[in-house]
């Protein structure tokens, strides 16, 4: 027998709907590529939306039709958000921060019909336009004043003119729930990057689930400002976030040196902000040396890989911002977990209490997790034995796009698919997860495991560290030993003496980095996480010291 409720799609469009119903006078702010600050409301970008809905059908693109993206974080790129995905259309958010020949294959994998660019990334375009294979228009997301003269590309539209010409009065469709709504490409280091479909009701549940209280507490009080990009992985769904809650947007556009983000912070009100470790240090490198201190900002949202426990005590004890540390991924949509408190690490001290928050956190409600060894038998939940880490639920990948055939699933005793992540972790009896290393990424030292990650957190308590690295290194004896690579902070003096005794008493003696080279900088991937593949490919013959 079944339920006698009403039956309503979960589709993208249904936030925007609410939004201009319940919040239209909430604000979307944004530092523009023209170099202004432009403001909207909620009701004004529903109708802009409704427009794009209408120019989208007039350019000729169907349900289920790609059409790409190349943004930063802006009002035109969350009016894409919702006029694609809202009219049964895909949107393909491309990351700019890819080669042209990338970005080439990628368009051509996911057989994209438009692509909408910021005026930044006009050379992009320039590269790829006689390239692509199924790009019928490109359109510059500018004004007709802004408009390029390029001769490279020969099918450009302006976006303002393609709004002009439409009415903002159209009707949402309805169409099933399980409809693709967004393509996110991974950032993979080796081979091509996978595509990442997801549906509608994925990421409208993704949305309920990541604005919990004990997710990343989001609500109509709120000014939100998203520094992890549109292009990566939909902001971490803060786009559909904000208009569920009814929280104040406010994107920064292509300014995030520390400087304009802080700026921008202070001038409105922000309260909350999400973005990866190296994009915070920039904005405490900026802030630090000036004695400056946030009005509003309350707490961060840092993941896209760990965060260090030096700047989470930064974060924490000097400027008061609460810092949530997450973790996810692409095929994730991105959420996992929070380390958001339970009520007995409140009564810890507060030394005990930044411990517990630089681990992964809690699982989500919408994700399952497990750990599991390398027969595929589930380890126990008792925070000190490692192992794989599985995780499956309402908005986790089942198959990569065109790979139908190919399921990445494993599968447990009673049937049931698990993604394998790729990361090695531990989880307490209370449920907190902690990512000891990504797999690719263990040292395996006279077949014991030492993570990467730890000795990289220690690293970085330095006061001379900038950032850190640590690598396996081959060992005559012992297989391999960690090999710790080291970006100074300028003008700081620090020798490999002084970073291999700052280790002494806080970890096993025999984890000890056997040696440090310092660097110029640490290569870093399209999503600012650091490029160990790159380190190890540069370091593959290094030669440790004798003993």
């Amino acid at each position: 027998m079944n339920g006698q409720m009403m039956h309503m799609p979960l589709l993208v469009s249904s936030l925007l709907v609410h939004a201009e119903r319940h919040h239209p006078e909430q604000m979307v702010v944004s530092r523009r590529v023209e170099g202004d600050i432009h403001r909207e409301t909620f009701a004004e970008l529903a109708a802009r939306s409704r427009r794009v809905a209408n120019a989208l059908k007039r350019l000729g693109v169907q349900m289920s039709d790609r059409v790409a993206t190349l943004a930063w974080n802006g009002y035109r790129h969350m009016e894409l958000y919702y006029g694609v995905s809202g009219s049964g259309a895909v949107l393909h958010t491309l990351n700019p921060r890819l080669h042209p020949d990338q970005v080439v294959w990628i368009a051509d994998h996911a057989e994209d019909q438009v692509l909408f660019f910021d005026m930044s990334f006009l050379p992009i375009i320039e590269a790829i336009a006689g390239r692509v294979k199924s790009i019928k228009a490109f359109v510059a997301m500018t004004d007709r004043a802004h408009m390029p003269a390029s001769s490279k590309v020969s099918n450009l539209l302006c976006y303002e003119d393609l709004l002009a010409q439409e009415s903002d009065r159209y009707e949402w469709p309805e169409f099933d729930e399980q409809s693709a709504c967004t393509l996110c490409y991974t950032s993979g280091t080796t081979g091509n990057p996978k595509g990442v479909l997801y549906s509608h009701r994925s990421t409208v549940l993704h949305a309920f689930g990541a604005a919990l209280p004990d997710a990343l507490n989001c609500s109509a009080t709120d000014a939100v400002l998203p520094v992890v990009p549109m292009f990566h992985v939909n902001a971490w769904s803060l786009p559909y976030i904000a208009c569920m809650v009814g929280a104040k947007l406010v994107f920064p556009g292509p300014g995030l040196d520390g400087k304009s983000l802080y700026e921008l912070m202070e001038q409105e009100h922000v309260t909350v902000s999400a973005g990866v470790p190296t994009v915070w240090q920039g904005l405490l490198g900026y802030m630090e040396p000036q004695g400056l201190k946030f009005s509003t900002m309350k707490r961060t949202v840092i993941g896209g890989s760990a965060c260090p426990p030096a700047m989470l005590k930064t974060f924490e004890q000097q400027y008061g911002v609460h810092v949530l540390h997450a973790w996810g991924m692409t095929e994730m949509s991105p959420l996992g977990t929070v380390m958001a408190f339970k009520p007995e690490h409140l009564r810890l001290s507060e030394e005990e209490r930044l411990a517990v928050q630089a681990k992964q956190g809690r699982a989500v409600f919408g994700v399952d997790m497990k750990i599991v060894d390398a027969q595929g038998q589930e380890l126990p939940r008792d925070g000190s034995v490692s192992g794989d880490l599985l995780v499956r639920g309402h908005w986790i990948i089942d198959t990569y796009f065109k790979q139908q055939d190919s399921s990445p699933l494993v599968k447990d005793g009673a049937g049931r698919g698990w993604f394998p992540t790729g990361d090695v972790a531990k989880i307490t009896s209370d449920g907190v997860m902690q990512i000891t290393d990504r797999s690719k990424d263990v040292i395996k030292s006279g077949g014991e495991w030492i993570g990467s990650i730890d000795l990289e957190n220690i690293a970085m308590a330095h006061p001379a560290v900038a950032m850190a690295a640590c690598i396996a290194a081959k060992h005559p004896k012992w297989d391999e030993r960690p090999l710790l690579v080291v970006v100074k902070k300028p003008a700081a003096e620090v020798s490999r003496e002084d970073i291999l005794q700052f280790f002494e008493g806080k970890i096993a003696k025999w984890w000890t980095p056997d040696d440090v080279v310092f660097v110029e900088s640490i290569p870093l991937g399209a999503t600012g996480k650091m490029m160990k593949v790159k380190l190890r490919e540069q370091f593959a013959d290094y030669q440790l010291p004798t003993a």
